[in-house]
């Protein structure tokens, strides 16, 4: 996966409208080009089948970056991220498992987007367990939906609705909170309200010394588990991945009324369908995690 030099690349200086603009050139594949430029790849390594693979689904990595703005980081930068998680999506793509790109890229290219965000709003400690993750990337849908958007610090029932919603205590989202809407610190800031204090912000965070063993392993669960969901798609018909994928994994989840309309049936119809889905989804994804030893969640 070396020969992305042509690759079109959003900048500062270029404009983001230009970039968006640049990016629509590249033609959508059909289910039959998309498989037969993924086999070239995963059979011969050929280099240009990929390079096409990735400049088709420039648009969804774009489009899902453009979801995590408010981060006080520079959206050239996130959609690059985007482009990172695409490309890694294209190199470990099967395409005999049965479900499109799409839905496969859609995973590594949040993971990507997330996993810079993590490293950008290093300079404070944000956690690393996975209910403080979903902490800091749901505040801010969490207040929207709560109408707490103003800033500073919340509510009492906004903040009780908040933590039981994302499952944390309220002690974690007033922190988090006032750190998403104060942005990082720098680190040389003077902390103290003396003019003669010398303490400065960096001397007040905690040396934690990384444990490098935990975090491959951490990558290494990811992996599995993405890999588990993408053979468990094909246990799917294509109606069935069509709905789970617009409903639950989407970033903008399409309501039943709509996908009735879409499909000529009832938002009732649509609605089993779903569940029967994810029901089919989890079972299948059990199977597959008890072959290789794993253990999934009910």
């Amino acid at each position: 996966m070396s020969t992305y030099a042509n690759l079109p690349a959003p900048s500062p200086e270029q404009g983001l409208n230009r970039y968006l603009q640049e990016i629509r050139k590249f033609p959508l594949l059909e289910p039959e080009q998309e498989y037969m430029l993924a086999k070239r790849w995963a059979d011969h390594q050929d280099a240009q089948a990929a390079h096409q693979l990735v400049t088709s689904h420039l648009r969804l990595a774009a489009k899902i970056a453009m979801g995590y703005r408010g981060y006080g980081l520079p959206q050239a930068e996130v959609i690059s991220e985007a482009n990172v998680g695409l490309m890694q999506a294209v190199k470990r793509f099967d395409p005999d498992k049965g479900f499109r790109l799409a839905t496969y890229a859609m995973w590594w290219i949040r993971a990507s987007i997330q996993e810079y965000i993590l490293r950008s709003w290093s300079l404070v400690k944000l956690g690393t367990t996975s209910a403080q993750k979903k902490l800091f990337f749901n505040l801010r849908k969490a207040k929207a939906k709560v109408g707490a958007l103003e800033d500073g610090d919340l509510r009492p029932e906004a903040l009780k609705q908040i933590a039981k919603d994302l499952s944390v205590s309220e002690t974690e989202v007033i922190d988090m909170n006032r750190r998403l809407s104060g942005g990082d610190a720098s680190l040389n800031a003077i902390v103290g309200s003396d003019g003669d204090s010398t303490t400065q912000w960096q001397d007040w965070l905690e040396d934690e010394n990384s444990d490098q063993a935990s975090d491959y392993a951490e990558k290494d669960e990811f992996d599995a588990r993405h890999a588990l969901l993408a053979r468990a798609m094909a246990v799917l018909n294509e109606r069935e991945k069509d709905v789970l994928i617009k409903r639950r994994l989407a970033d903008e989840p399409v309501t039943l009324e709509e996908l009735s309309e879409s499909y000529g049936v009832s938002r009732e119809r649509i609605r089993q369908i779903e569940v029967r889905a994810f029901e089919k989804l989890q079972q299948k994804m059990r199977e597959l995690a008890r072959e290789k030893g794993m253990i999934i969640p009910a």
